[in-house]
């Protein structure tokens, strides 16, 4: 049987690369994505390769520069011709207060969650006829937000607000949102512990969740047939819809 192929971006670390995992396990041949993470891509291609028998394919993207963007397309369509999953995972945050937070700091926040979500989604579109695209989202555009985050939690709710209009426009395809919680990934044990303590006390989270588990809660909803596209789910769970 010829493998679906999922495309992750931002995927050498964090979700991304427990998203690439459980896509391999589930039989998919994978496009691994990196902006500054070179060996953490090739040393997970060479990790699911071994483990799963899949094809797997790194590439170097800026997802802010569109002709990054395209070269990473002709490179996905002409090892495999088409994409049956695009999963815009990659994001970025500069925290501070706003006195602090200049207008460069902003627009790097919004250019990179919002314009890249766009860019990649309108150049592989194209190629997924029937397929699925995921935008990973955050319950920081819901109701988790902070004072220090404003730009980010913004940027996370226009992708959601692209999520429902992406589902309008492309009918031939499901479009979904999940939006995680604060997961154990490289860049959380990297920031101070003890605002991440206070932040999950602030919003009533009790830990932090698994990366495998937010991966695997997100494969769970694509392979739902209950999923209708243009759908929202707070911290990746079915039973936590929220728009």
């Amino acid at each position: 049987m010829k493998r679906k192929v999922a495309v992750v971006t931002g995927s050498a670390k964090g979700i991304g690369k427990e998203l690439i995992k459980q896509l391999c396990k589930n039989n998919y041949d994978v496009v691994i994505t990196y902006n500054n993470s070179k060996k953490e891509a090739q040393d997970l291609k060479n990790y699911v390769i071994e483990k799963y028998n899949v094809n797997a394919l790194v590439v170097k993207c800026d997802i802010t520069d569109e002709n990054q963007i395209m070269n990473m397309k002709n490179e996905i369509i002409e090892k495999y011709k088409k994409i049956d999953l695009l999963i815009n995972n990659a994001s970025y945050a500069s925290d501070n207060y706003i006195n602090d937070k200049t207008k460069e700091e902003f627009m790097k926040v919004l250019e990179v969650n919002v314009v890249g979500t766009f860019l990649v989604t309108k150049y592989l579109y194209p190629y997924l006829s029937n397929g699925t695209i995921v935008n990973v989202s955050s319950t920081d555009a819901y109701d988790t937000y902070s004072k220090i985050s404003m730009d980010y939690c913004a940027s996370k709710a226009a992708i959601n607000s692209l999520t429902k209009t992406f589902s309008q426009e492309f009918t031939n395809i499901k479009v979904i949102g999940v939006m995680p919680r604060w997961t154990n990934t490289e860049a959380i044990r990297e920031m101070n512990q003890q605002y991440l303590k206070d932040e999950l006390k602030r919003i009533n989270q009790d830990k932090l969740d698994d990366a495998k588990d937010v991966a695997q809660d997100i494969i769970n909803l694509i392979n739902s047939k209950e999923v209708k596209s243009g759908e929202i789910f707070y911290g990746c769970k079915e039973n936590n819809r929220k728009c």
